[in-house]
């Protein structure tokens, strides 16, 4: 049983917000409490008690007018004494300033912690550290229209904030809880440095005393510091039949460099590849085919080597979506990147999954109602072997089938598609 840490000993009930889907996995994951993902931006049923419910607002590329709408909404319909959580991306990409000044929007208050210590993503005087260096001194904005924000609440915009500084969230418990009241009272949202989980949970251990009206945002780091300090355990497997031998399609909605050599190691490992030409998706039309292993693993990717024209991205992860709901046959699927995993989600009809674990951090391991399996995930995380792994989570011991046909459009066929070749280059998200 999840008990209130505000006082009482009745069960509390969590609502998270996140903008894109991966997240809202990372962020499921993170909480290790009963409850479910819903693909919104409205919820098929508020949690429970002791539950918690995880809402995809689906709003990181929407206008940012239109996504501060969505999220003064998702507000509203929480019910009283539900502690609230919105997820903000580590890098400080989305319609943070917009949506953070929307889920302010008649609190009592906002504590604020971005840091993401297992991914080396850290809080240090308000500037996020990627490993130690400051994110506007990075690359990690390469594939944004604009240049990185040189700190947090330059990242927050108009919003009223206060730094609370390192040596104050590494203070007592009652130092920190007073410094954040009083911030509170004059107005302001504490935006907290934090370099490690023990700070986190420092903040969210300081942060819940001050009452439900006083909501969190943060990444998948403090929603993981809040189920630790909700004593949330392992999630547990949802009911229905597992369909093991499903054939098992990774889907690629990224052009991170590390994806390149992720796919890589796949290939080698004898799992057919495709890329889709990424002018050929974004036209309307019917779906892209390819050739799908019914007893192996699958990994389909865009081919944007030519580049993809201005304003057309989301039409090609659109045209990825159709193209993986087309498969004749249900596929376990691996989803990479946000915005690639509810557009394919969406095409295929799912509206709710059910946590079942994390492969690595970040890597969420779900299930949809008639069972079948999904994986999603950021696509920035991982390392070289971060899909590798996740395919043998899923198929253990289970050789991946070796193909030599690719299908293109109008039923034709292509030669093999050789694997990628590990670039350096800045590329980018596709999305």
């Amino acid at each position: 049983m999840v008990f209130n840490p505000r006082g009482g000993r009745e069960p509390c009930r969590v609502l998270a917000l996140a903008d894109d889907l991966s997240g809202a996995a990372e962020t499921a994951a993170a909480l290790r409490l009963p409850g479910r993902i819903d693909l919104g931006p409205v919820p098929v049923a508020l949690p429970a008690e002791g539950e918690g419910l995880v809402l995809d607002l689906d709003t990181r590329q929407l206008p940012a007018d239109e996504a501060a709408r969505i999220v003064r909404e998702a507000v509203r319909g929480a019910s009283a004494g539900t502690v609230l959580i919105k997820k903000t991306d580590s890098l400080l990409r989305g319609n943070l300033a917009a949506e953070a000044a929307a889920y302010a929007e008649g609190a009592d208050g906002l504590v604020i912690a971005p840091a993401l210590p297992v991914a080396g993503r850290t809080v240090r005087d308000g500037v996020v550290q990627l490993r130690g260096t400051p994110l506007h001194a990075t690359d990690a904005w390469r594939a944004e229209s604009l240049s990185a924000p040189t700190s947090v609440a330059a990242a927050l915009g108009g919003l009223r904030t206060a730094l609370v500084p390192l040596d104050a969230v590494r203070s007592s418990h009652r130092e920190l809880t007073g410094r954040l009241r009083d911030l509170v009272a004059a107005g302001l949202r504490p935006v907290c440095d934090a370099e490690t989980d023990t700070d986190l949970d420092a903040v969210i251990a300081a942060a819940l005393p001050l009452g439900p009206g006083v909501r969190l945002m943060g990444t998948g780091g403090l929603a993981a510091a809040l189920g630790r300090v909700l004593g949330g355990a392992d999630i547990p497997s949802p009911r229905g039949p597992l369909r093991p031998h499903r054939p098992l399609l990774v889907v690629v909605g990224t052009a991170e460099p590390t994806a390149i050599a992720q796919i890589a190691q796949l290939t080698a490992a004898g799992a057919r590849y495709t890329a889709l030409p990424a002018a050929l998706l974004a036209e309307p039309g019917p779906p892209l085919a390819f050739p799908v292993d019914a007893d192996g693993m699958t990994v389909v990717s865009v081919d944007n080597s030519p580049g993809i024209l201005a304003g057309s991205a989301r039409r090609v992860v659109a045209g990825l979506a159709r193209a993986v709901a087309a498969v004749p046959h249900p596929v376990d699927l691996v989803l990479t990147g946000g915005e690639t995993a509810r557009r394919v989600l969406d095409a295929l009809g799912v509206t709710r999954l059910h946590p079942v674990g994390q492969i690595h951090h970040g890597a969420v391991h779900c299930r949809t109602d008639d069972g079948r399996s999904v994986v999603t995930r950021p696509g920035s995380y991982g390392d070289t072997g971060s899909l590798l792994r996740i395919a043998h989570a899923l198929r253990p011991g289970h050789p991946a089938a070796a193909g030599d046909q690719h299908a293109v459009p109008g039923g034709a066929s292509a030669a093999p598609v050789p694997p990628p070749s590990v670039s350096s280059a800045p590329q980018g998200e596709v999305q």
